[in-house]
């Protein structure tokens, strides 16, 4: 674990914080006057390989889009929960005129309460992750304990709190009313869906692909159709990962999780008939199929979702429940993903210069302008 501390006096910016990966939609805005949350999670900071703002060269995964955002490129600013900062000061002068909030726009907004050096950003306008950028030569790190690497079987045994549900109730700023609230899609799985349709995609080797009936096929299997087609021999997509059965021979195509501290995916633990296969992991063995990456809160969604109860249950509550509470409703319009999130996965795969991807990619443009 690393504590953050001002490179101008040493005085201690953030409470001891573990290294986690950047979420692939830390860059991008969401909706217009949206309510957003923190981006990370308490105790935790991930390091922004690129730049962000209107003046980076190429954002990974778009600029985060708003009022400004043109003086803020520098790579390697560290991305805390603005709750795990101590010991600086807001400041007011440095607002950036956004409309709910700060945007971050005019530079550091958060000077060092010890020394009064710039040291990061505070960002918390609507349609924003609040977050705060700590300004990378403004602060260094310290280590005040040894990491500890969560191990997948960890990680499904820690279930509480970390599966992400596919509905969320969204707010916008303004007077509370029930006009301002409404269900749509998590932004995470609008993110997170835009990377897995990429890789989905190149892993089709232009071929249709089946998926399982549930989210998946409510999630992907309209718009692969639409590019794909249906036909004989279909690439097959399947779910995998720690706590399941191993996946099949048959299956061509396994939707895994990428850990949330190191952002590799998960390895097989034995495709039945193959032999020890590459991987970094927990008896990685077999690997032939193509591995979809899905952040680890959606795709522990997708393989133990909480039952969907259509009326209140009756009756006596079981033990440890408090009280009773309809579930979310069912999606009831369909799946979106980011475009921009998904053009730049697509641009980084591989696969993407192979001549079949290349000439797939070059029919897109009717199937989005027609909705698909």
């Amino acid at each position: 674990m690393f504590v953050f501390v001002c490179t101008g006096c040493g005085a201690e910016l953030t409470a001891p914080l573990s290294q986690v990966v950047l979420p692939v939609y830390a860059r991008r805005a969401y909706g217009n006057g949206v309510q957003l949350p923190v981006l990370m999670e308490r105790g935790t900071f991930a390091v922004d390989p690129e730049g962000w703002g209107r003046t980076a060269a190429r954002p990974a995964a778009g600029a985060e889009t708003g009022s400004g955002y043109g003086a803020g490129a520098e790579t390697g600013s560290v991305v805390v929960a603005p709750g795990d900062v101590r010991g600086t000061v807001l400041v007011p002068e440095r607002g950036s005129g956004a409309c709910c909030g700060l945007d971050g726009s005019d530079g550091p907004n958060m000077h060092c309460a010890a020394c009064g050096l710039p040291v990061g950003r505070r960002i918390d306008d609507c349609s924003l992750w609040q977050k705060v950028r700590l300004e990378p030569g403004a602060v260094r790190r310290r280590q005040v304990a040894d990491a500890v690497l969560r191990s997948w079987a960890t990680l499904r045994r820690e279930r509480d709190g970390a599966a992400t549900p596919p509905l969320h109730r969204l707010a916008t700023w303004g007077p509370c009313s029930t006009a301002s609230l409404w269900w749509t899609w998590t932004p995470e799985w609008y993110y997170a869906g835009a990377q897995a349709l990429a890789h989905l995609l190149a892993a089709s080797e232009g071929r249709p692909v089946s998926l399982p009936d549930g989210l998946l096929a409510v999630m992907f299997r309209p718009a692969l159709d639409a590019v794909l087609g249906e036909g004989p021999s279909p690439r097959r997509a399947v779910l995998a990962g720690p706590g399941l059965p191993a996946p099949d021979e048959a299956a061509d195509i396994l939707l895994v999780p990428a850990h949330p501290q190191t952002g590799e995916t998960w390895p097989s633990e034995g495709r039945k008939g193959e032999g020890e296969g590459r991987g970094v992991g927990e008896g990685e063995t077999g690997g032939a199929a193509y591995r979809v990456p899905l952040p680890f809160g959606v795709w522990l969604w997708l393989v133990s979702p909480e039952p969907y109860l259509p009326l209140p249950s009756s009756g006596v509550l079981p033990d440890g429940v408090l009280r009773d509470i309809p579930p979310a409703p069912r999606p009831d319009h369909p799946f979106d993903v980011d475009r921009r999130v998904f053009d730049d996965t697509l641009a980084r795969l591989a696969e993407v210069r192979g001549p079949w991807l290349r000439e797939l990619a070059g029919r897109l443009p009717p199937y989005v302008r027609g909705g698909a």
